[in-house]
């Protein structure tokens, strides 16, 4: 390590000869020279550093009296609710009506999964196998209480924009399908109850006609994730996303009946309820303008406190909430087996190996085949993600379409980058995004070292973590100019203090020549460094 004297010897208030040296093993240049000036210190304190979960109790060595440490607790956004009825029943009648949703998850339904795909020919999807789809399906459906499949099945097609969906031959099939599932014998609730047609979403045509034909409600992937992110919706945030999520469909059934003239077959809009969506949606984006702002006012208040922001998404049931929990050790974190566990982007502390202080940001899941206008109804929340200076972008390899699930998960981010607006003609890029294979603990050896090119973790058996986090390391002290050095500073003296407040003291010692000297090494942003001089050196 090379040492650079670049202090002169002073004489300072106590009459003391004081000397401090600045040593560095990033670069082999001289440092520029410090004069410590005792007259710019200022008296400090100790004080409490709260607002992000896993920092609460924690304190700042020192601070000094004039400035403060921001409150960037992350309270429940509150909406007002005179302006905005989030339990409407006439609106609740009308989403009824084009989505069979309810918020009673105490009725049991039976399922019949019918997972539709094009067998051959330009249409076909070569990013995932039929299979993959319906275990998907069917994992939908069961992330419901109450709910169970009483049949899963694929059904090969040549198209699947046809007015019926299903040609007649298969619908005959299919009626008789239904028609033995309905009369099974057993329970009353395990009878059939509705059909679930593995799609993105269904158009007006198919769904009418379909419900005509089995007398039976018709769901698509949509309304059923819809009804998942009802179910999990329980702060403000969430729900008022969620309740936004809902109208694009119902619009779209709406047009869909309009110009099916389809009131003889029992739906459409009356004026009124149209008037009812219009007056929910106005509301509705005036409740997410406050939502963004709040959002934007609690990461200005990080930004104050200096703490790097480091986004985890991926796939849904990836493994995101566990992999902050093995970061993190937060013992409050209570990862679920679930899919869209996670609707609210959370903020959980955690250290680096170099004592950084960092937040890791849980976000919602993604998910194929559903349109992406779902998905950006959360852009709210998911613009901490965005907006963070590190992506974790978590995979699990285990899943047999993991490569599939990859690519949506990209596609995705780079489609929400255009809500993020522009600035002049710079257009916004994606933070550093780094790939981890998770549950890798699930796999032989042979294929898991497919994934050698991948940071490879398992949350389950914490293998892998120390790597990750070396790794996490040096890209935020890359992307936030942060840099590490060792600064010689008298033990107890102001220098030191200034150093635990505005930087990240990665270890102290003494200085064996000389015994009232501390060797501090630091890691400290270009501008606390410049303001370290300033202070403290002519």
């Amino acid at each position: 390590m090379f040492v650079i004297n670049v202090a002169r010897r002073l004489q300072v208030s106590t009459r003391q000869q004081y000397k401090a040296l600045i040593i560095t093993n990033t670069a082999n240049t001289p440092t520029p020279r410090l004069n410590v000036n005792e007259d710019n210190f200022k008296r400090f304190k100790y004080t409490r550093n709260i607002g992000v979960k896993g920092l609460r109790s924690s304190k700042h060595h020192f601070e000094g009296k004039e400035q403060k440490v921001p409150d960037v607790e992350e309270k429940d956004f509150a909406y007002e609710n005179d302006s905005l009825n989030l339990e409407d029943s006439e609106y609740e009648e009308v989403v009824n009506g084009a989505m069979h949703l309810t918020r009673n998850f105490q009725v049991a339904h039976s399922v019949l999964i019918i997972q539709p795909y094009v067998k051959w020919g330009p249409k076909r999807n070569m990013s995932t196998s039929p299979d993959d789809q319906l275990k998907e399906a069917e994992a939908l459906v069961n992330s419901l209480p109450n709910w169970h499949v009483a049949l899963s099945l694929k059904v090969p097609l040549e198209s699947l924009e046809r007015k019926a969906l299903f040609g007649k031959g298969k619908l005959e099939e299919l009626k008789n399908i239904v028609n033995d599932l309905r009369q099974a014998k057993g329970a009353c609730d395990k009878r059939l109850t509705c059909l679930f047609v593995s799609k993105g979403s269904l158009s007006f045509a198919q769904k009418s006609i379909l419900e005509s034909y089995f007398n039976l409600p018709v769901l698509d992937r949509y309304s059923i994730v819809i009804q998942i992110l009802r179910l999990h919706a329980t702060s403000a945030e969430a729900r008022i996303q969620v309740a936004m999520a809902e109208l694009p469909y119902i619009w779209a059934q709406a047009k869909d009946a309009n110009l099916s003239k389809s009131r003889r077959v029992g739906w459409s809009l009356t004026d009124t309820q149209k008037e009812i969506l219009r007056t929910r949606e106005r509301k509705l984006k005036q409740e997410l303008e406050r939502i963004r702002n709040h959002r934007k006012l609690l990461r200005n208040k990080r930004k104050q406190n200096h703490y790097p922001i480091v986004a985890v998404v991926g796939y849904t049931n990836a493994g995101k909430t566990s992999l902050i929990k093995a970061l993190t050790k937060e013992q409050s974190m209570q990862p679920k087996d679930q899919l869209f566990a996670t609707l609210d982007v959370t903020a959980h502390a955690g250290l680096l190996p170099c004592n950084l202080k960092i937040i890791y940001m849980d976000t919602v899941g993604f998910m194929s085949d559903i349109p992406t206008g779902l998905i950006e109804c959360f852009i709210a929340t998911l613009e901490d993600a965005m907006l963070a200076d590190v992506i974790l972008h978590v995979q699990d390899v285990s899943h047999s379409c993991y490569q599939a699930q990859k690519e949506h998960v990209e596609k995705t981010l780079e489609s929400l980058t255009h809500n993020l607006g522009m600035k002049g003609d710079e257009i916004y890029q994606l933070p550093q995004i780094i790939n981890v294979a998770n549950k890798i603990d699930l796999l032989q050896d042979e294929k898991a070292a497919h994934f050698d090119n991948l940071l490879k973790v398992s949350c389950k058996k914490l293998s892998g973590l120390e790597e990750l986090s070396s790794v996490i390391e040096q890209n935020i002290l890359e992307v936030t100019a942060r840099r590490q050095i060792i600064i010689k500073v008298r033990n107890g003296g102001p220098e030191m203090a200034w150093l635990y407040k505005n930087a990240t003291v990665v270890s102290t010692q003494a200085d064996q020549n000389e015994p009232e000297f501390m060797l501090m090494d630091v890691i400290i942003t270009e501008i606390s460094f410049a303001q370290f001089k300033r202070y403290f050196c002519h």
